[in-house]
């Protein structure tokens, strides 16, 4: 049996299934494995894990502690308490919007590209360069943020880094606007998403595109980043406080556990709580050498896991009513046995996105692609609901086909 601990429960002899860290490079040389010494449950308890999953059939057990689908269940019901919040109005339909988003996130992937090229070989960087994309960016989320959200799901793993600076200032935007900022702290918030990563520049290709986990040393190279891009940002004229606190904080952790500076609570300026969330959420849902990626709504769920301890749980939940329960991108099942992809969130609720239906699970065979709006009933384009969410790879579904 899977069971949720605590790490202050773990004992030499349980046998660990699962260190529920995806964010976070654990000191441990395997995934999965028994703790056999003192030495070991320093090593966890040092590491900023908070909770684990043990296999209770391959060593210690606990006894009052809750099964994964006991733990799954609480989280899905604090989820769906925030269906009763309302979201941010779309102004253009989704179809008159994609064109334009597509053309704008490439746009900003072109010139995020430029400035670390630039920054890799020393030279000067103009925050006037990046302006004018980070206010299209913004502008589209503005328009519809379903557009721009369905783009930061074409990604490739050789552009991971200019294509995550991208997604992450998509999404930093769009969770600006759900948090009813103003559009000057819109644009920043974005142009700090853009830019949020540019310190990697510096850092090693070699240790950055690794297959393998990363050695000690290597992970401090890494961590170099934040320190390497805030002397650059301090070089160049102009940058508004929140892009720089965006840089400058994304790897702090509410409970402290972050770097560089092991900041917590409010410590942290909110714009660097803000970016902690987006930055953890695009990195665990795309494609890494060393990391397969899990799904949209699986990375909600874990959020909201670690929002107990790592991230501002305030936060976390105006994050969920932003991208939505189900984000774009997620492969649900609905209630009558068919597989759709979410492709587009409702105001009217977090529950009732559209879904463009691809599959039957009950005859297991494609069928054609139509799209249903989940907010409408039975005969006005809708009447089904969402049962949970399942993994492509289970189906062998390759979703960019359908996006």
């Amino acid at each position: 049996m899977i069971k949720k601990i605590r790490v202050e429960q773990v004992r030499v002899g349980m046998y660990v299934h699962d260190f529920n860290a995806g964010w976070l490079d654990h000191p441990f040389a395997r995934n999965r494995m028994k703790i056999a010494s003192d030495e070991e449950l320093h090593k966890l308890a040092a590491s900023g894990i908070r909770e684990i999953f043990i296999d209770t059939a391959r060593g210690v057990d606990v006894a009052d502690a809750p099964t994964r689908e006991e733990a799954a269940a609480a989280t899905e019901v604090s989820l769906l308490a925030l269906d009763t919040a309302p979201r941010s109005a779309v102004r253009v339909a989704l179809a008159d919007e994609l064109t334009r988003a597509k053309s704008v996130f490439a746009e900003g992937t072109r010139a995020i590209r430029t400035v670390m090229e630039d920054a890799r070989l020393g030279r000067q960087l103009e925050i006037e360069a990046m302006s004018p994309v980070v206010e299209k960016i913004a502008a589209s989320i503005i328009r519809n943020s379903n557009a721009m959200m369905s783009m930061r799901r074409l990604k490739h793993l050789d552009d991971y880094t200019y294509l995550h600076s991208v997604a992450v200032c998509t999404m930093l935007a769009a969770f600006a606007r759900e948090l009813d900022m103003e559009l000057a702290d819109i644009h920043s918030m974005a142009l700090g998403g853009l830019l949020h990563d540019i310190g990697k520049a510096r850092v090693s290709a070699a240790i950055l595109n690794k297959p393998k986990r990363l050695t000690e040393k290597e992970f401090i190279h890494v961590k170099s980043h934040v320190v390497l891009g805030a002397d650059m940002l301090r070089q160049m004229p102009g940058v508004p406080p929140l892009a720089f606190a965006v840089l400058e904080l994304h790897h702090e952790r509410f409970d402290g556990t972050g770097y560089p500076q092991a900041l917590s609570g409010e410590q942290i300026n909110v714009a660097g709580r803000m970016a902690a969330i987006v930055d953890v959420y695009d990195s665990i849902t795309s494609e890494r050498c060393y990391q397969a990626a899990i799904s949209p709504a699986e990375a909600i769920r874990k959020l909201f896991e670690w929002s107990h301890h790592h991230f501002d749980s305030q936060l976390v939940q105006r994050f969920v009513r932003s991208v939505g329960i189900y984000p774009v991108g997620t492969l649900v099942r609905l209630e009558s046995g068919r597989l759709g992809i979410v492709v587009e969130q409702r105001e009217s609720s977090l529950l009732t996105p559209v879904v463009r239906v691809i599959f039957d699970a009950r005859r297991n065979y494609y069928i054609p692609p139509e799209n249903v709006d989940l907010s409408r009933p039975l005969g006005a384009g809708g009447g089904d609901r969402i049962v949970g969410h399942e993994s492509p790879a289970t189906w062998k579904i390759e979703l960019d086909r359908f996006l």
